[in-house]
């Protein structure tokens, strides 16, 4: 389905589907957070094809070295460290919540990220966030790196799966758009042919109803 602009839209009872593909991680995260403070559920697909500015190998030094952080004295206690996309972005957005208290843990139940897009959601129409998108932030030239390509690196073991479930998804996309333009079309002709023919149809009415007939 096509995107559509989040910035004119107001709050919804109906959970908010957000097309992660190139977008900052950090500014919509910020976004999203607001959102869910404010009473608002969200949904963010496609994880993968978020967005970190910086090189790649930058990003992968910073990453490796929090991998390194943990609680001396009970490592279980934290930090933990995600590898999958989903649940790295995740994270970001709950450093951006007060998870501490009852309103924040209310408003991190709101959210639901996914890699790639589940059946559930393919037909469902998505929204870009114009504010976090990648080509309007960052200025031409810049390094950045895909949040998929960072997380295969660390250890997630479906970059290929959900690759292909993509390429899948795209296919079958492309066959239902080019079925349902051919519908759109027939009917249009079917409508203008039968525009052409109503004076005759009139005139039969017309002189059936001469006769007597209703």
């Amino acid at each position: 389905m096509r995107s559509n602009n989040l910035g004119q839209l107001g709050f919804s009872k109906k959970p908010i589907i957000i097309d992660g593909h190139h977008h900052m991680v950090g500014r919509l995260a910020s976004i999203v957070a607001k959102m869910l403070l404010d009473g608002q559920r969200v949904v963010v697909l496609r994880c993968e094809d978020l967005n970190y500015s910086g090189s790649f190998f930058r990003n992968r030094l910073k990453y490796l070295d929090f991998l390194h952080k943990r609680c001396n004295v009970n490592p279980k206690r934290g930090p933990f460290h995600h590898r999958a996309p989903a649940k790295i972005f995740q994270r970001t957005v709950r450093g951006m919540l007060p998870i501490k208290i009852r309103r924040g843990k209310e408003a991190y139940r709101r959210l639901k990220v996914f890699e790639g897009v589940p059946p559930v959601y393919v037909t469902t129409r998505k929204m870009m966030v114009p504010e976090a998108l990648r080509a309007l932030r960052m200025k031409p030239g810049n390094k950045f790196c895909s949040l998929g390509r960072l997380s295969h690196l660390v250890g997630w073991k479906y970059q290929d799966v959900v690759a292909s479930l993509e390429t899948k998804r795209k296919v079958n996309g492309k066959q239902f758009a080019r079925k349902k333009l051919r519908e759109t079309k027939l009917s249009r002709n079917s409508r203008q042919l039968a525009l052409k023919y109503v004076p005759e149809i009139r005139k039969i009415k017309k002189s059936l109803n001469s006769y007597g007939s209703r």
